[in-house]
């Protein structure tokens, strides 16, 4: 194969990618606001169904964290093309599964969360205590060693892949379920303050995508994350004492 036609391959390939994954997020996005199969009407007492919850919390998880994670899954699809898979289209898909896999555990497990400790007329924990219980120990995770750790592999992709990458589909699924493994570990509290503010609140889930990306994209994003924690421990103090 010559190197023009090499050439083509990757770019087309890295351009499907691309826009494969802005429609995803666009989709996500699009049910996001347009309720999630949530009740119509505010104030509701009728709790929804398991099933909707968990869809609910996998496609909100899709919304918040595939754009931190692009930078990733390109990554994976150029090193693939540079260690003998040039001919054929990187098994980008099975390594976004594998993604999804993790996040999908952590939706059934938050939407088993929601259905037990949430009002769904409200959507939001009814305790302010427990609120600022869960401030405060979101905050101090943010400054935790496991936190660190797991922020350090979302934020070293190159580094991931050349100890981890194995070729082929199942290669592919297994190394994007040890990178959300990873992602999970790093953000898995940060989610689930969506039950400070309110599960379905747009501003909330947007403030919370902001704050991923720039953890992990951002040159200073260890340092961000350890703000974010020091706020949310003063917050979390505001609410239990004020």
């Amino acid at each position: 194969m010559s190197t023009t036609v090499a050439e083509r391959i990757a770019t087309r390939s890295r351009a499907v990618t691309i826009v494969g994954l802005v429609i995803l997020v666009l989709l996500a996005w699009a049910y996001l606001l347009l309720g999630a199969g949530m009740p119509a009407m505010p104030g509701m007492a009728v709790s929804p169904a398991f099933t909707t919850v968990a869809a609910m919390w996998w496609v909100m998880m899709v919304a918040m964290m595939i754009p931190a994670a692009s930078p990733a899954i390109l990554l994976y699809a150029h090193v693939h093309r540079h260690s003998g898979g040039v001919e054929s289209a990187p098994p980008t898909a099975a390594f976004l599964a594998g993604y999804l896999a993790c996040w999908l555990g952590f939706a059934l497990i938050a939407g088993g969360l929601q259905s037990w400790l949430v009002p769904p007329m409200s959507m939001a924990l009814a305790s302010r205590a427990a609120a600022a219980g869960l401030l405060i120990a979101a905050g101090l995770y943010q400054m935790s060693p496991f936190k660190a750790a797991c922020l350090s592999h979302c934020r070293s992709p190159a580094s991931f892949l050349s100890r981890h990458y194995r070729p082929g589909s199942v290669g592919a699924f297994r190394l994007g379920v040890l990178h959300g493994a990873y992602c999970v570990g790093c953000c898995w509290l940060l989610m689930t303050l969506l039950f400070v503010g309110g599960v379905m609140n747009l501003i909330w889930i947007v403030g919370l995508s902001l704050l991923v990306a720039a953890e992990k994209l951002l040159p200073w994003g260890s340092w961000i994350s350890k703000i974010a924690g020091i706020a949310m421990i003063a917050w979390g103090a505001v609410l239990l004492f004020g």
